[in-house]
């Protein structure tokens, strides 16, 4: 044959697959019918392996086993979700509180006035002014125990990338993201002692700003530290008598009466930085069309790609997909993973129901409008 009448005979065989693959989901729905009559689970592990195993078994061939195996692992992920969305349709929805950022009245947020936490604040709550916390800990911590209405932390900046502890936290922490806002960040070198780069000793600013500068610094031979805070680095600079150096804000600096030594330092011209919203209750904005959350997957042969294949054939767009060490002396992760969607879509609650079943660890972080 030649290679038009192979494709011919391909072309042909994909129809089969695809007749029997529709009856296949057809009779899943007969099964979806049945768990919901006699309350069992969508999820059943031992008929998923036995499901495999005989496949595996009818192969016929041990080089093609994996992907026979990968094949029919999808097709049942594919069965989970349409099962979960049949067994969804017929539930109430819940209903959630939306955020109430006009009546807040405690806010907070790390760092001190002209701290770039302080300009996201204001995006989100207006003039009002924001409570000042020494770490990103004692934020999130005072959310959690109610002392504050809502904290606001910076998560992922454009050049430098996640911020590790943001993420750490959350995993720590049980708080809901409930906005997203982005803030342009432009940093500037400031000292009170000095009048040129070359008389400061050493430069101090926050891991993430050291980083986003990175270039400019080393190009100058310039020697950094770190410190809690952009603005809490200045104002430290502000208060010695050294002649040392802050990477902070413009208007930080001006505040503080510092001179400029240097403006737009950072790596790339264009630079910022994503920052949430926290509260200690779910609460869900009408307008929300991004998801996040966090979960764990088994560490065997294909659970990422399981993982994966899920969110592709329910046509939801992953934004971002972080992962952190659980620092419990093994080498395995949490996931953190923001998507497009809305959380009153039956397509995002079978797959969060299934993602739930399915999983050791599964948390719905929260939802957000994405910018």
């Amino acid at each position: 044959m030649d290679l038009k009448d192979l494709r011919s005979g391909i072309d042909e065989i994909d129809e089969q697959i695809l007749g029997l693959f529709m009856k296949r989901m057809e009779l899943c729905k007969g099964v979806a019918d049945y768990k919901k009559e006699h309350d069992l689970p969508v999820f059943q592990g031992g008929r998923e392996k036995e499901i495999i195993d005989r496949i595996k078994s009818l192969t016929g061939d041990k080089e093609l086993e994996a992907g026979t195996a990968a094949l029919f692992t999808s097709i049942m992920d594919i069965s989970k979700i349409l099962q979960n969305k049949k067994l969804l349709a017929t539930k109430e929805p819940l209903v959630y509180a939306a955020p109430d950022f006009e009546h807040a009245e405690r806010i907070g947020c790390q760092g001190t006035s002209g701290a770039n936490s302080e300009a996201a604040a204001h995006l989100i709550f207006g003039d009002k002014q924001p409570i000042f916390y020494k770490t990103f800990e004692d934020v999130f911590a005072a959310v959690q125990s109610g002392e504050l209405d809502y904290g606001v932390l910076p998560v992922h900046n454009s050049t430098a990338g996640s911020v590790s502890s943001t993420y750490d936290l959350m995993a720590k922490y049980s708080v809901y993201t409930v906005k997203e806002v982005c803030v342009e960040i432009s940093h500037c070198i400031a000292a009170k002692n000095a009048a040129d780069l070359s008389e400061v000793t050493t430069i101090y600013s926050h891991p993430q700003a050291i980083s986003q500068c990175c270039d400019f610094l080393t190009a100058h031979g310039l020697k950094t530290a770190e410190y809690g805070n952009t603005a809490t680095a200045a104002a430290m600079v502000a208060e010695s008598c050294e002649k040392i150096a802050a990477i902070c804000s413009v208007d930080c600096a001006k505040r503080l009466g510092l001179n400029i030594l240097a403006e737009n330092i950072a790596d790339c011209s264009v630079n910022r930085t994503r920052f949430i919203c926290i509260s200690r209750d779910m609460q869900i904005d009408p307008e929300a069309d991004s998801i996040s959350v966090m979960l764990k997957i088994p560490d065997t042969e294909g659970s990422l790609y399981r993982l994966l294949t899920k969110f592709y054939v329910n046509g939801m767009n992953l934004i971002k997909i972080e992962s952190r060490p659980l620092k419990d002396g093994s080498f395995n992760v949490m996931f953190y993973l923001d998507f497009d969607g809305r959380i009153d879509d039956s397509g995002v609650k079978a797959l969060m129901n299934d993602l739930a079943e399915n999983l050791e660890y599964f948390r719905f972080i929260g939802t957000y409008k994405n910018k």
